[in-house]
């Protein structure tokens, strides 16, 4: 196959036969004579700016674009800090007084951020939802929406006199069931360390204040985390989706927990598929009781 190739503006004489041009394969990268064939440079480099990383400024002037914003950060990502070299812009070393001068808007720029008790509220949530996403292994999407939902209900004054910790919990659980991450609310109150009760009030508040709707979390989802905790094969846990999916046919899911449905699904497929998995490993893994896996699994083993 003939590559393509392009001719530069100015037109270069080769200089070891002097009659050919030199051409340049932007596939390749090499400059070679059109006549003879004779390689000048096996590698093309870039002599131009590299604008990617840079955006327009307010005059329209090309100019370098910082940080992303992100809603989990107290500013927004927002806030500019005074450098803390003390040299000028020509990069020579301040004088005595200057320094001193300096040293003080530093001091007052530094208070001045977290003035505010909104601004000391987020600083406290967003630190607890990072601490959770660790905990979790949750995606940056989703820890945007959870900061996202967060701020509106600080916006609604919904905090005031409740626990951040457990309404950064419930919107942290809202956030999972909007983008149907499967998380369930037995794995936020693990890692939060708050009692369920007191983050299902707040998640209710959440879901009536801010009128939130939220897509119910589907079981089939459930399964593959499951799976892969305790090493349960591929065309068991097929199985198990499978079974999954006559159950939500025949409307036999309709009110039960996706992660106990999954639970017993994945059960009946080791069962099945004769693979040694008892309903303690499973149900350690679904963060489930035996109790449940046991009742789910008489309904799923009637509807195949």
């Amino acid at each position: 196959m003939v590559k393509s190739v392009k001719k530069p503006a100015l037109k270069e004489k080769c200089p070891r036969c002097v009659k050919g041009t030199l051409v340049t394969d932007h596939e390749s990268g090499e400059t070679f004579c059109s006549k003879c064939g004779f390689v000048l440079s096996e590698k093309l480099q870039e002599a131009g700016p590299e604008w990617r990383s840079f955006t327009q400024d307010e005059h329209g002037d090309r100019a370098r674009a910082g940080a992303p914003t992100s809603l989990t950060m107290h500013d927004m990502g927002l806030a500019t800090i005074i450098n803390p070299t003390n040299k000028d812009a020509s990069g020579k070393p301040l004088s005595s007084t200057m320094k001193s001068t300096i040293e003080r808007l530093r001091t007052w720029d530094s208070r001045s951020q977290v003035h505010e008790p909104v601004d000391r509220n987020f600083r406290q949530a967003f630190s607890e939802l990072n601490r959770l996403k660790d905990k979790l292994a949750i995606s940056d999407a989703v820890i945007e929406k959870a900061a996202y939902i967060y701020r509106k209900a600080l916006d609604k004054g919904l905090v005031r006199g409740r626990s951040i910790s457990a309404l950064m919990a419930a919107a942290l659980y809202a956030a999972c069931r909007d983008t149907e991450t499967p998380r369930n609310l037995k794995d936020v109150e693990q890692a939060a360390n708050i009692k369920r009760k007191d983050i299902a009030r707040c998640y209710r508040l959440l879901i009536k204040e801010l009128d939130l709707h939220l897509p119910v979390t589907d079981s089939v989802q459930c399964v593959a985390r499951i799976a892969s905790q305790i090493g349960i094969q591929e065309k068991t846990k097929r199985h198990a989706i499978k079974v999954l999916k006559l159950a939500q046919k025949n409307e036999i899911s309709a009110g039960k927990d996706p992660m106990g449905l999954a639970a017993a699904a994945l059960y009946l497929a080791c069962v099945k598929n004769g693979e040694d998995k008892t309903q303690r490993d499973i149900a350690e893994a679904a963060n489930v009781t035996e109790v449940t896996i046991r009742n789910r699994y008489k309904g799923l083993k009637d509807s195949e």
